[in-house]
């Protein structure tokens, strides 16, 4: 017991200072921030032939529809974008530059609810990547709780509908019974280019649509998978306690 003591104290506090501090390189992987072009005049048109999606063209890259494959890098453009890439706006995830996600006007879609946030994860057709990464959240490393946000087990208990995976002609039905079993003010977030945009299954046999075809989307946070500081990020939108909200203030 007093070696593990010890080690505790000579290690220090291990959890994430995220949202207070921006996120490290370490809570980051270079796939976990969105592609970006070096100089976008010439390295758009250079890559849009090598992304498999149709994620980039030859003005601006769909950050909906990338799933950070990396074809794209040796091609003029580099993971240098925001990690808080989520977005309250489809269109807002066209993106050319590195620059942070513009803060929307008007009130985040949850601001009533005050600090507490309760979600409710449902998968429509995922490869369960996804899924690791917003369970990752209640880890001690991230720990979900000491911002006031926690999983339950039913959506009548819940002020989030967190959707993973491609939304499956099966899941239609019960996506929607869930959404209306959320009681009001209520909101959802669409985890990854899956629900976004049907990633690597968009135009597939099965595939029911974008998730905002089904049910209303207020935050959409890209990636393939998002990291977890990302999914924060968006989570944090909804309330108006992220750090770009925040600093869009000042």
């Amino acid at each position: 017991m007093a070696s593990w003591i010890e080690q505790s104290v000579s290690r220090g506090i291990l959890t994430s200072r995220y949202p207070k501090a921006a996120a490290t390189d370490d809570e980051t992987p270079p796939t976990g921030r969105p592609p970006v072009p070096e100089s976008p005049a010439t390295s758009l048109p250079a890559a849009r032939d090598r992304c498999p999606v149709g994620a980039i063209t030859e003005t601006a890259v769909d950050q909906g529809k990338c799933i950070r494959c990396a074809r794209c890098v040796g091609a003029g453009l580099s993971f240098s974008g925001s990690v808080e890439a989520a977005t309250r706006s489809r269109s807002d995830l066209l993106r050319i530059s590195a620059g942070p996600t513009p803060v929307p006007d008007g009130a985040p879609p949850l601001a009533g609810l005050g600090r507490s946030l309760h979600l409710f994860l449902v998968d429509v057709g995922s490869c369960n990547a996804c899924n690791l990464e917003v369970l990752a959240l209640a880890n001690p490393y991230y720990d979900l709780q000491r911002l006031g946000i926690f999983f339950t087990n039913s959506p009548r208990h819940a002020d989030v509908l967190v959707v993973v995976g491609v939304p499956t002609a099966e899941m239609v039905e019960p996506l929607r019974r869930a959404y209306d079993a959320l009681p009001a003010p209520k909101a959802v977030v669409a985890v990854g280019a899956c629900p976004i945009s049907g990633g690597v299954f968009a135009g597939t046999e099965g595939l029911a649509s974008a998730l905002d075809g089904l049910v209303p989307v207020d935050v959409y946070v890209p990636g393939c998978p998002p990291t977890p500081t990302a999914i924060l990020d968006g989570l944090l939108k909804l309330n108006g306690r992220d750090r770009e909200t925040r600093e869009g203030r000042r």
